[in-house]
């Protein structure tokens, strides 16, 4: 009763907030805690015309269907290892293009930050078709470059061995710039007096930057680093289905858990399998949130997310 009166207590105290972030709450209820009730989908062989209470349960064979599967390895391997990629790529890319920023003038800093910032808004749809613009086998500008060159043209989009790299790419064209602007965000947060103090016993910038604002970005780098550790079994369903174009020759090395998901929906309408596959990326990711925090945690606990 005293916890209840307490929290009443501050419920009345800040009253006008709580009531300005209600649709906010409203929102997240709807779209996110209220589909939960969907998951029980994946433990059932779902019917239309039963629905979500008369459809027949079947436990963990739809969890069975898809590890049974020839292709889950492959796709499992490959969400894994791009994400991993990602991470560790456009984290290392995002500081530095941060510590060039912040060296940048104030009037040349607008003009960079829009050119940086711009992909991020970009859709998959629209970086799929200045895809094709460079990798069409007849009008794709790469062809059309190596051609003078007196090269042969390449289909590109039969030839796997290239696309790790391409989608590399683009993912780092399209993100680095998001999170360099947050890293830069954290940078000029750190308090002047620290780098004049440096200044003042003949520190170098790279010492500055090593001593001073790798340390203080490390809590921002590490809440950044758990954050995507849970979404390593979650790959972005758009850079994998719009850049590649959808090619067959291309399925080993662009083929993830999303757009297998998608095409087996799509060819055998099994949304029970879907939901199930869906279920285990987001119990993985969340294990490995709580395991990384953990580890974090040990080795400074200043640096954990909780």
């Amino acid at each position: 009763m005293q916890w209840l009166a307490r929290e009443w207590r501050h419920v009345k105290k800040n009253r006008e907030l709580l009531l300005l972030s209600l649709p906010g709450f409203v929102y997240k209820f709807i779209f996110y805690y209220l589909p939960l009730l969907g998951l029980v989908i994946a433990f059932q062989n779902y019917n239309y015309t039963k629905g979500l209470f008369g459809s027949k349960w079947v436990g963990l064979h739809n969890f069975k269907f898809f590890f049974e599967s020839d292709l889950a390895w492959r796709v499992t391997r490959n969400t894994i290892l791009y994400n991993v990629a990602f991470i560790v790529l456009t984290t290392i890319f995002a500081l530095v293009l941060a510590l060039m920023m912040n060296e940048l003038s104030k009037r040349w800093f607008k003009m960079h930050q829009t050119v940086m910032f711009l992909p991020y808004f970009l859709s998959w749809v629209v970086v799929g078709y200045i895809a094709i613009g460079f990798f069409d086998y007849q009008h794709g500008a790469l062809n059309t470059a190596l051609a003078s060159f007196g090269i042969d043209p390449t289909n590109w989009y039969q030839k796997s061995s290239y696309w790790p790299t391409i989608m590399i790419v683009v993912q780092l064209w399209k993100a680095v710039g998001f999170q360099a602007l947050i890293y830069y965000a954290g940078i000029i947060a750190i308090d002047p007096s620290y780098y004049e103090a440096a200044r003042i016993d003949g520190a170098t910038k790279w010492q500055m930057i090593r001593k001073i604002t790798l340390p203080l970005l490390t809590p921002l780098v590490v809440i950044l680093l758990i954050m995507a550790v849970g979404s390593i079994f979650r790959a972005d369903f758009g850079l994998f289905y719009y850049v590649p174009n959808d090619s067959s020759f291309l399925y080993p090395v662009t083929d993830v858990i999303d757009t297998y998901v998608v095409r087996s929906l799509r060819t055998i309408g099994d949304v029970s399998m879907s939901t199930a596959v869906g279920l285990y990326q987001s119990v993985v990711g969340l294990l490995l949130v709580l395991v990384t925090n953990f580890i974090i945690r040990k080795i400074n606990e200043e640096n954990a997310l909780w």
